[in-house]
């Protein structure tokens, strides 16, 4: 009985470090991939008015903050398909055919343009940058996400990583 209880705690306590240190790990991961790209998302602020707030989170939550296989092999950090109007090249993905940059900032900068001259996204840009909330719920309402709780998960990373800083 007393080695089985043992065994019991030694479990817990591997999976319970395992799970922090996955933690850590991803946290890590998250503010590298911040690093990396929040002067991307500044400069497309600037140029679109798409807060880069907005870009970051989507980046992070579309990409697995650059971990996916479209980032990784297409460079496409939104998870932006490539429909009729796209003549540049394809990855295949589940069936699907996506957008393949030559890098992120081309994803970056096409993810910009994509709202920006998409008239189902026009409303959004009546909100100032700063506005990160109406941004997230309006990208919601014009159709970019399917997923419910979209706006829900893109406010809480902009929370949870002070990604509101980068829209001043």
């Amino acid at each position: 009985m007393k080695r089985e209880i043992f065994l019991k705690w030694q479990l817990f306590v591997w999976v319970f470090g395992a799970w922090v240190t996955t933690s850590f790990a991803q946290s890590a991961s998250v503010e590298q991939y911040i690093s990396t790209y929040k002067s991307i998302a500044i400069s497309e602020m600037k140029r679109t008015g798409v807060p880069a707030s907005i870009t970051l989170a989507q980046g992070i939550l579309e990409s697995g903050f650059g971990t996916s296989k479209l980032a990784v092999k297409g460079n496409n950090h939104f998870g932006i398909k490539a429909d009729k109007t796209w003549s540049g090249p394809v990855i295949r993905r589940k069936g699907a055919r996506y957008r393949k940059y030559s890098s992120a900032v081309e994803s970056y900068r096409d993810h910009s343009d994509f709202l920006k001259n998409r008239s189902r996204y026009a409303f959004l840009f009546n909100y100032p940058p700063f506005q990160y909330k109406k941004w997230a719920r309006g990208l919601k309402k014009a159709g970019y996400a399917t997923a419910s709780s979209y706006p829900k998960r893109l406010i809480s990373l902009i929370e949870r990583y002070d990604l509101y800083q980068y829209d001043k």
